[in-house]
């Protein structure tokens, strides 16, 4: 007997977003329409056929996800070399099944299955159905409805191995890149209003490695992979012993992860320095922070070896006021889409002023990102800012060139 299925059903399934239970709808809706007792995917791996998804009318201990039989004892393996029919109705009348071990094993009666191929034309194992007893009634059809299933399943375990092996190329890349150093340290110049020199700097990782990613997607790609900390310290670590380039007056800006703060590995890159007052740490508004208490006890330590806090891209959003509040912020650093064009866009320079007067209220340096014009410039100093980075002063650069910046005296 066959029920029924809708093609709703299907619409259903393809809606699902979720891999494995997509599968397995599609394992239940072929068992349920061919009234078999027993619906299975398996794959061949290491000379085993696994059962990765299965679908049963009854409770079954010996067909279950993660049991496997070597390949060579199974009909899986036979259809997959073409030497079993796809239809067997009865099995105790087919002269290959009626003596394999497995037969009585999983105790098949009738039998339906199709191999399950890749785009690449590999075999990845099978998407069989049985019954207990034998099956006068499969035919053609039913082999027909159960390969358009099966090309389902083949299109998604094809692409969930696509975005595997992609995935493991990316932590190929990022494990290679912790692993050779290859990654570039920048520096952007940050020139301050009142003495018109340069007073620390910003540096900003670089990875020039195939393919080409920004620096955000590689430290995001390494977090997937659980290397973002090692990836975040190595950048940190390379920072730190360029350190002596620098001027004494000087202060180098670290862009870090709070989850890195909080985890202590931050401080424990910095063990070694006693004296981290030309160090600034620098949290964007954009990450995410569940216990300010939490942070602000693995920020003290730090604090006290002279290390000050800054709140990056503000003005972008709401949580940055929270941050600088709640973590007594050093420096607050206005986001260039508040500074862009301030001389010439009304709301933006009030709003300007008014975190401008917030600041100076609450004891914290004010730093203007993303300058571009000279007009810009001088509409900040009218508000009184303290420092100014961007293109128009020097786009980041690798320490050689950077370091000119030391000389120069802003016009």
């Amino acid at each position: 007997m066959h029920v029924n299925f809708s093609e709703n059903l299907l619409l259903d399934i393809e809606a699902e977003t979720d891999l494995n239970t997509r599968l397995t709808r599609l394992l239940a809706l072929i068992r349920k329409h061919l009234d078999m007792d027993v619906a299975f995917i398996s794959e061949f791996k290491d000379s085993k056929r696994i059962f990765k998804l299965v679908d049963t009318k009854r409770p079954n201990e010996i067909v279950k996800v993660g049991n496997f039989d070597p390949i060579n004892e199974t009909y899986c393996n036979k259809l997959a070399n073409n030497e079993l029919d796809n239809i067997i109705p009865d099995i105790s009348k087919n002269s290959i099944t009626r003596n394999m071990p497995v037969t009585k094993k999983l105790n098949i009666g009738a039998y339906i299955g199709v191999p399950i191929t890749l785009s690449n034309g590999d075999i990845y194992g099978t998407f069989c159905c049985y019954n207990e007893q034998k099956d006068d009634t499969l035919n053609k059809r039913d082999l027909a409805f159960l390969n358009l299933i099966s090309d389902l399943a083949s299109q998604l375990i094809d692409t969930q191995i696509q975005d595997n092996e992609a995935k493991q190329l990316i932590k190929s890349n990022v494990l290679n890149i912790i692993n050779t150093n290859n990654i570039e340290i920048y520096y952007q110049p940050i020139y301050s209003l009142n003495t018109n020199k340069v007073s620390g700097y910003e540096s900003l990782s670089r990875f020039f490695v195939e393919p080409y990613r920004t620096p955000n997607i590689w430290f995001d790609e390494a977090a997937q992979f659980g290397l973002g900390e090692a990836l975040e310290m190595l950048a940190i670590n390379n920072v730190l012993g360029n350190m002596s380039h620098f001027n004494k007056e000087v202060y180098v800006s670290i862009n870090t992860s709070p989850e890195h703060i909080l985890s202590g590995a931050v401080a424990n890159a910095l063990a070694a320095i006693s004296d981290c007052s030309n160090i600034v740490l620098e949290v964007t508004e954009h990450s995410p922070i569940a216990n300010y208490n939490e942070m602000l006890t693995a920020l003290a330590p730090l604090r006290k070896k002279g290390i000050r806090l800054a709140i990056d891209d503000v003005g972008a959003g709401y949580s940055s006021f929270q941050h600088i509040l709640e973590l007594q912020a050093d420096i607050i650093k206005l986001d260039i889409s508040l500074t862009r064009n301030i001389n010439s866009d009304r709301r933006k320079y009030l709003l300007a002023k008014a975190l401008c007067g917030f600041a100076k209220d609450i004891g914290c340096n004010i730093i203007a990102e993303g300058i571009e014009t000279l007009e810009e410039i001088n509409t900040l100093r009218k508000l009184s800012v303290d420092k100014v980075q961007g293109y128009y002063l020097g786009r980041p650069q690798a320490l050689c060139d950077a370091l000119v910046h030391q000389k120069l005296v802003l016009s």
